[in-house]
């Protein structure tokens, strides 16, 4: 049973989806603001539903503060047409976003493809190899941990599952849409730049190659590809 922090001040939403997530088997913490959200993060909580428009401490400072010392992934729920904010949070590592209003259904899918991929219950993590080996970086999906020359590398779940995906697809132009489907569990709507964002994020965690070049190619309108070490 996943442990859920629910963190938005609109007290009768909050009331409603407690309700919702109870009945689909979470157990539900709530936090009305970003303070009292923070106090509430430990090692217990699977999952953080952030609203970003609270007081005392909006959902995007949270966010910046919970990535300082956490990797607990987080689902953003963002006001209907604010693209900065939706950006701005998958910029911090969000995994995801929502916009309000959404339905049950919608919002319960999101976070199920959320918690598979951070959890290690993908399907790499079950079918797949225990380590993924790509030049000097070694990927355990089960254990959701990232080596480089034995060294940790601090990412979150979704940038584990997206490097996860190229290493398994090397050379191979992967459009945007796949990424989406496979990598986030959702089709991939207009102006949807998560997976632009992830990849973004991804490229600043990773280091410096031995052979000099980069990790990652963009081919615009194309999609994105894990460079091979002949190219």
């Amino acid at each position: 049973m996943a442990k859920i922090l629910l963190v938005d001040d609109d007290t009768e939403l909050t009331s409603l989806l407690t309700d919702i997530l109870e009945m689909e088997g979470f157990d539900v913490v709530e936090a009305n603001n970003g303070e009292q959200g923070l106090a509430k993060v430990d090692d217990s909580i699977d999952l953080i539903l952030l609203d970003v428009m609270m007081p005392v401490l909006n959902g995007t400072e949270m966010l910046r503060r919970l990535r300082e010392h956490h990797a607990t992934p987080v689902l953003m729920l963002t006001a209907k047409g604010e693209e900065i904010d939706r950006v701005l949070g998958l910029e911090l590592g969000a995994d995801d976003y929502l916009p309000k209003p959404f339905s049950d259904r919608e919002l319960l899918a999101r976070m199920r493809a959320i918690l598979r991929r951070t959890q290690g219950n993908g399907p790499l993590a079950k079918s797949g190899p225990d380590c993924l080996r790509y030049q000097e970086l070694e990927v355990y999906p089960g254990r959701q941990e990232v080596l480089y020359h034995g060294t940790p590398i601090e990412m979150t779940g979704t940038e584990l599952a997206l490097l996860s995906y190229f290493i398994q697809h090397p050379g191979k132009i992967i459009a945007k849409h796949e990424l989406s489907l496979e990598v986030l569990g959702k089709r991939l709507a207009p102006f949807d730049r998560a997976i632009d964002m992830h990849v973004s994020n991804l490229r600043k965690k990773l280091p410096e190659r031995s052979d000099g070049k980069p990790w990652l190619k963009t081919l615009r309108g194309k999609g994105y590809l894990l460079v091979e070490d002949s190219e």
